[in-house]
């Protein structure tokens, strides 16, 4: 007879947890000072005007306004931007008045 029961081996236990990775906040979308725009591995969205970026390259409010994503230059690289909502504001008027001539 055995000594010891026979151990079974398991295939199973080794999944991770998500990460709950990418835009946290959309483009229009206004955002407070703080505000987590996009969390992300490595740097595929870039800090635009208004933005920072955290130790794990997530991307963050630095004031509040309205969040606009943006592809510039020659690799077309996508840049993130908090616009303040003042500037915003002046720039509605005149394109308003832009349009009516």
């Amino acid at each position: 007879m055995a000594h010891k029961k026979a151990g079974g081996s398991t295939r199973n236990g080794r999944e991770s947890h998500s990460k709950r990775l990418g835009v946290k906040r959309f483009g229009g979308q206004f955002v407070l000072a703080g505000n987590i725009l996009v969390r992300q591995r490595g740097t595929p969205m870039r800090a635009g005007t208004n933005v920072g970026t955290g130790t794990d390259h997530t991307l963050f409010a630095k004031i509040a306004g309205r969040v606009q994503f943006q592809k510039r230059g020659v690799q077309q690289h996508l840049y993130v931007h908090v616009l303040p909502v003042e500037a915003q504001a002046a720039d509605a008027p005149a394109a308003a008045a832009a349009e009516t001539h």
